[in-house]
C-alpha cells in the first residue's frame, strides 16, 4: 500500500531529475533533491557528504553487518537525446534517475513503517557522482587540483573510506531493452576496461610543395585503425572484447601534412589478465603501425573500471523473492555477462555486490530516444520488489560466505594492471 501511496510524489521526483541532468561530480540540482527528499521524510537524519556531490546516510549503526544500497546520481554525455541539457549535453538515457527514485522510495518506506528496526543488519544510503567514465578533461582538472583522486564516484570513494565500514552492496539498474512485461534481471556479470590514449607524430610539411619530407601522423592512425579491425579475429569470443578507436584531437589543415593525431579507445574484457594481454596486441599495433610510416607513438594508460562478477550467495535472496512476488512476471537470469561495464565491479573487489537489473525502458540505452514508458512498474511495483528482498535477506544471511577486502589491495591491484 504504502509505494501505491508514494507513486504520485515519486513520479513527479524521477521526471524532476530526468529533466535536469547533470554530467559526473557536477549533479547540484540532484543531490538538493535528494537532501531535500531525505530531510522531509526524517528530520533527524545525519547526512555525510563526500567528492562533491556524494551523500552517504545509515537508517541504524548497531547491527553486526551493514548493507550499502548505492544509487548513481549522473546522466550521459548525449547531447542529441531529445531531453538533452542544451549547454552541457547531459542526457538520463542511461536510467540512472530511477536508481535514485528506487532508493527515495526504499528509504522513505524504510522511516515510515521502521521495518528497518527488525532487520539484523544496518542499511546505509549511498547516492554516488560520476559512474559515467566522460567528461574527462574536467574530471582530469578536478585530478590536478586534488579534489579527486579517480574519474569515478565509486573508485573515489572507496579511496575516502565511504565504504569502509560496509559488508555487501546492492545496486540497481535499467535494462536496455523493451518487454511486453514487469521484467527484472539478475545474475549479469559486466566487463571491465582500460582507456588508452595513442599520442602519434609525424612531421609537418607543406602538402603541396613538400609532402615528401613529411610523415603524416593522420595516416599512422589510420593504419592503426586497420590494424585493430584485422586484430579482432584473433581475440577471444568469450572474453567480450571491445575497443571502439576514435579521434580525440587535432589541429589538421588541408595544406599542411599532419604531425599529430591522437586516437582514444577504451579497451573492454572479461577478466583483467585478459585485458592486460589485449593491451599489449593494441600497444605493438600502435608502435608497428608508426614504425611503418616513420613516425612514433607516446601511449597513455589508464584504468577504467574492474569486470563486475556479480555474488551468486546474495541473488538467490532475489530469486526467493521473485518466485514469492506476483506482479513481476519476467525474469531473466541466463544471460552471463555482457560488455557493458560500471564501476560496481570495482566495488565488487572490496565486497560482495549484486545488481538487481530492471525493464520498463524503451529506445536505446544511451541512445537519443530512451526514456520510461511503465511508470508503475519503475517507481511502484519495482521500490516494493526490493523491499521484499530485504525480508528475505533478513535474519538469513551467512556472513561465512562473504569477503573483505581493503582499498590498499584494490590500489595495489590497479597499479598491477596498469604497469
Amino acid at each position: 500500500m504504502f509505494f501505491n501511496e508514494q507513486f504520485a510524489e515519486m513520479q513527479k521526483i524521477a521526471n524532476q531529475i530526468f529533466e535536469n541532468p547533470e554530467l559526473g561530480y557536477k549533479e547540484w540540482k540532484t543531490k538538493t533533491l535528494v537532501e531535500e527528499f531525505l530531510k522531509s521524510k526524517n528530520n533527524q537524519i545525519e547526512l555525510n557528504y563526500f567528492s562533491t556531490t556524494g551523500i552517504k546516510t545509515y537508517l541504524s549503526k548497531d547491527k553486526p553487518i551493514t548493507m550499502a544500497f548505492i544509487a548513481e546520481l549522473d546522466a550521459v554525455y548525449a547531447p542529441t537525446h531529445f531531453c538533452a541539457d542544451k549547454e552541457t549535453g547531459a542526457a538520463h538515457n542511461c536510467g540512472h534517475f530511477t536508481q535514485i527514485t528506487t532508493a527515495l522510495s526504499l528509504y522513505a518506506y524504510l522511516i515510515e513503517t521502521e521495518v528497518y528496526k527488525n532487520y539484523d543488519f544496518n542499511i546505509a544510503f549511498v547516492f554516488v557522482p560520476a559512474e559515467e567514465y566522460l567528461d574527462l578533461d574536467y574530471r582530469e582538472n578536478l585530478r590536478k587540483e586534488g579534489t579527486i583522486a579517480y574519474y569515478g564516484g565509486k573508485p573515489e570513494a572507496m579511496k575516502l573510506g565511504v565504504f569502509d565500514d560496509i559488508d555487501f552492496g546492492v545496486c540497481v539498474h535499467a535494462i536496455g531493452e523493451t518487454f511486453d512485461e514487469p521484467t527484472i534481471e539478475i545474475g549479469c556479470d559486466l566487463a571491465g576496461f582500460l582507456y588508452k590514449r595513442y599520442h602519434f607524430e609525424g612531421k609537418a610539411t607543406h602538402a603541396g610543395f613538400d609532402p615528401f619530407s613529411g610523415v603524416n601522423a593522420y595516416s599512422i592512425s589510420t593504419l592503426f585503425n586497420v590494424g585493430l579491425g584485422l586484430l579482432r579475429q584473433q581475440v577471444r569470443d568469450d572474453q567480450l572484447v571491445r575497443f571502439n578507436p576514435i579521434i580525440m584531437n587535432s589541429d589538421m589543415s588541408t595544406n599542411v601534412i599532419p604531425n599529430r593525431v591522437t586516437v582514444g579507445t577504451d579497451l573492454r574484457t572479461k577478466t583483467t589478465a585478459y585485458m592486460q594481454e589485449t593491451a599489449k596486441k593494441l600497444d605493438l599495433a600502435a608502435e608497428h603501425s608508426a614504425a611503418a610510416l616513420s613516425g612514433s607513438v607516446e601511449i597513455e594508460t589508464q584504468m577504467g573500471y574492474l569486470p563486475f562478477v556479480q555474488d551468486n550467495y546474495l541473488n538467490t535472496f532475489v530469486k526467493k523473492a521473485f518466485d514469492k512476488n506476483e506482479e513481476i512476471t519476467g525474469l531473466i537470469d541466463d544471460r552471463g555477462g555482457i560488455a557493458a561495464a560500471g564501476d560496481i565491479g570495482d566495488l565488487a573487489f572490496l565486497f560482495p555486490c549484486i545488481q538487481i537489473s530492471y525493464g520498463g525502458f524503451t529506445g536505446a540505452i544511451h541512445g537519443d530516444d530512451f526514456r520510461m514508458i511503465d511508470d508503475r512498474f519503475v517507481l511502484e511495483q519495482f521500490p516494493r520488489f526490493v523491499s521484499q528482498v530485504f525480508e528475505e535477506m533478513n535474519g538469513h544471511l551467512d556472513t561465512s560466505k562473504f569477503y573483505k577486502r581493503n582499498y590498499k589491495e584494490y590500489e595495489q591491484l590497479i597499479e598491477s594492471i596498469i604497469k
